[in-house]
């Protein structure tokens, strides 16, 4: 849609308002409202998005890059000098900085590599050290940015010591106080509403033990057990070790926020066919192509069933009624199928699902499919008598209608756990072969059954 330069100057205007206004303490503007103004621009017009992320303070657009999608992040380096990128980059949180340097690595390598040179030593390994884990690893959205204390420390210093890293803007949204020994080894963490109760002059040893929370992962820990342990727990933050249980830092509630709708999203696109990573990619020459593959896949799919039509050529030709009907049975598995994969998968995906809880799903899954079998067998038995006029059709249809329901209920909780234990994503794939399985099932068990009972 074309835009007025009026209407692209108040844009401009806009941002700049909410920059300034950000910069007032009282102020209720977040980076991500910001971000959000910029994207606007971008996608209207990319010269004046170029010219207004350049007047940004690299304090604050630190924060706003840190709000925007892995496109915008990725193009940076096309927009902006490498020095400027590196010192945009080295004031965001460690965590930030690593996933924004990993998102320009993915098409400008020598880039990202240039930018973190220009770390100090210091950041320059930390930033290695989180761009190093595997992408499904706790390590990998990490921050080092912690409020730490030995086990020895007066509680007091500690607090100014904290007092000090928030005034640099060295650290924020704290909760804990991570407490480890001389060592620097973990051992708990006390919440800042337990710690202001104590005295000052005491230490963090004079704490009694129940009040430390003891809730911690390892570094190579698969985040999904990470997300598990926060929507469990109800927890703000947890602390990171490494095998040595030494302290390494911390994952905060707002990468698990992300991380929860990301794999959300995905979900719902895989379940789909569509692959998440794809549609974001501005080109509608690679969206088009993986929509393609799946798009192919299922109509090999659709081949199969009409396969199993043909079959019964003869018996269709014999009564129109069966074409009419026909589309009944298998809309119902396939809607009932839908139902019970969306739950299956779901459930996978917050870990309610494991060992015994399979079998159980299955049960129940199958248990439901088949009493709807039976309620809608009634309803389409008797609309299909009432229309036609021929009792045993409606007979046909509702022992047809019973059998794929019970199928859908039974594949559709089957496949993703099968997917699953194959090593595939149960998301993916699942959808197309299930809508094959209750096709097959629907016009095998209503055109079978109509060949023996009706002619």
């Amino acid at each position: 849609m074309e835009i007025t330069q009026e209407e692209l100057d108040q844009l401009v205007d806009m941002v700049f308002l909410e920059i300034n206004q950000f910069k007032n303490e009282n102020s209720t503007i977040h980076p991500y409202d910001i971000s959000e103004q910029l994207l606007e621009i971008r996608d209207k017009d990319k010269e004046t998005y170029v010219s207004v992320i350049k007047k940004i303070p690299h304090e604050l657009f630190a924060e706003i890059l840190s709000e925007m999608p892995e496109y915008a992040q990725e193009e940076i380096s096309e927009l902006l000098s490498t020095k400027k990128i590196a010192d945009i980059a080295s004031k965001m949180d460690t965590d930030d900085a690593a996933s924004f340097l990993q998102n320009i690595s993915e098409d400008h390598e020598e880039v990202a590599q240039g930018i973190l040179e220009r770390f100090d030593e210091e950041d320059k390994e930390i930033i290695q050290q989180l761009m190093s884990y595997e992408e499904d690893e706790a390590g990998s959205y990490m921050q080092t940015e912690l409020f730490d204390a030995n086990i020895d420390d007066n509680i007091g210093l500690a607090i100014k010591k904290l007092k000090m890293l928030k005034e640099a803007n060295e650290v924020d949204n704290i909760w804990h106080v991570h407490i480890t020994d001389k060592s620097h080894k973990y051992l708990g963490s006390v919440g800042l509403e337990e710690l202001i109760i104590f005295e000052h002059s005491l230490s963090f040893e004079d704490i009694p033990f129940e009040k430390y929370k003891n809730y911690y992962v390892n570094h190579k820990a698969e985040i999904k057990d990470v997300v598990e342990m926060f929507t469990n727990y109800n927890l703000s933050s947890i602390a990171v070790v490494n095998d040595d249980n030494i302290l390494l830092g911390r994952i905060t509630s707002d990468d698990i926020y992300d991380i929860i709708q990301e794999t959300a999203t995905e979900q719902i696109y895989n379940l789909a066919g569509v692959n998440d990573v794809a549609e974001q990619d501005e080109d509608m020459f690679a969206i088009g192509k993986t929509r393609a593959i799946w798009l192919g896949f299922n109509l090999i799919t659709a081949i199969a069933a009409s396969l199993v039509i043909g079959i019964f050529d003869t018996t269709i030709q014999s009564l129109v009624a069966l074409a009419i009907l026909m589309p009944i049975v298998a809309s119902m598995g396939g809607n009932a199928g839908t139902q019970t994969l969306t739950v299956t998968v779901r459930q996978m995906a917050l870990g309610d699902i494991a060992g015994e809880d399979a079998r159980r799903t299955i049960y129940k899954e199958v248990f439901i499919s088949l009493a709807n079998g039976f309620l809608f067998a009634v309803v389409i038995g008797l609309i299909a008598y009432f229309w036609f006029h021929i009792p045993l059709l409606g007979l046909v249809i509702a022992i047809s209608m019973i059998v794929n329901l019970l199928s859908a209920g039974f594949f559709g909780s089957v496949i993703p756990l099968i997917l699953q234990r194959a090593g595939i994503d149960p998301a993916i794939g699942s959808t197309v072969l299930l809508t094959t399985v209750t096709d097959v099932v629907g016009f095998f068990s209503f055109l079978g059954l109509a060949t023996l009972i009706l002619l």
